[in-house]
């Protein structure tokens, strides 16, 4: 699999030099074109969020600091990871490797299965540009905390190899409270058990274990994963007062009606594969 040449903390470094950004675009209305939403940094193919910078969550302000040195929770920490080093080279580290992907299209599968349906831009184009858009609401979302605290991460700190050795050396300069890749994770569960409730469940089980994926890979802690979960429901809550993102999400909801009323599945064909992964 490919893994993303900018990853969130990339991204977010980025933000910073306004030279290199296109200016972020609020359309009227929900709009399923990539070039009408705009990129947040040009050329990284990831497209602005509904939310504007100011109104993010301020996660410093959400969650408590990372566990000190020493500190009953940070032995629970070291403990998980340990536990979780027995999962190398086996089906759920490989599951661990494919979750790193953030790029879309290959992204927009990550829920496919728990939802039993297609999602892509030619499919379910609203639902895909929800996804697209929320990731960086929900990624950004995390790093006031991130880079106040810069906790080192796992494989850093013990000297360890991950699931992402292409992710390897940006990392070390990212921090790793909270996590990035749990806060979108679960704000993509919680967006898509709103819109197909009758499958919240299994959204939920699957945004969990995406979150789960960064600290199998051992690029996170489990208390990194907790906090970007919190974070990643404040993002959710934010945009609830977004009419752009309701009105999308509205639309939403009404594509998955519509491949239902098709007949319509997954059109992956690891589902299976992916479920028994997910049982470690």
């Amino acid at each position: 699999m490919s893994h993303p040449r900018a990853t969130l903390c990339a991204i977010a470094a980025a933000a910073l030099l306004s030279a290199c950004q296109t200016a972020p675009v609020q359309p009227t209305a929900p709009s399923t074109s990539a070039e009408e939403v705009g990129e947040f940094r040009k050329g990284s193919g990831y497209l602005n969020g509904y939310l504007d910078r100011k109104a993010l969550p301020d996660s410093l302000a959400l969650v408590p600091p990372p566990p000190p040195p020493g500190s009953a929770r940070q032995a629970a920490d070291l403990e998980m990871h340990q536990q979780t080093r027995n999962l190398r080279n086996t089906p759920r580290w490989e599951q661990a490797a494919k979750d790193v992907n953030l790029k879309f299209p290959e992204a927009a599968g990550v829920f496919s299965c728990a939802l039993d349906m297609p999602i892509s831009h030619e499919a379910t184009p609203h639902l895909n540009m929800l996804l697209r858009r929320t990731l960086i609401d929900a990624g950004l979302a995390t790093y006031k905390a991130k880079d106040h605290y810069k906790r080192q991460r796992p494989f850093a700190q013990l000297g360890e190899s991950t699931c992402a050795p292409k992710e390897e050396a940006q990392l070390t300069k990212d921090g790793s409270y909270p996590s990035g890749h749990a806060a979108l994770g679960w704000a993509w569960g919680l967006i898509l058990a709103g819109a197909a409730p009758d499958k919240a469940d299994a959204l939920l089980q699957r945004a969990h274990a995406f979150g789960d994926s960064r600290m199998v890979c051992g690029v996170h802690w489990q208390s990194d994963l907790e906090a970007g979960r919190v974070v990643g429901a404040a993002a959710v809550a934010r945009l609830q007062a977004d009419p752009v993102f309701q009105a999308q999400a509205q639309l939403a909801k009404a594509e998955i009606a519509a491949a239902r009323a098709k007949g319509l599945k997954s059109d992956r064909s690891d589902c299976a594969a992916e479920a028994a992964a997910l049982k470690r």
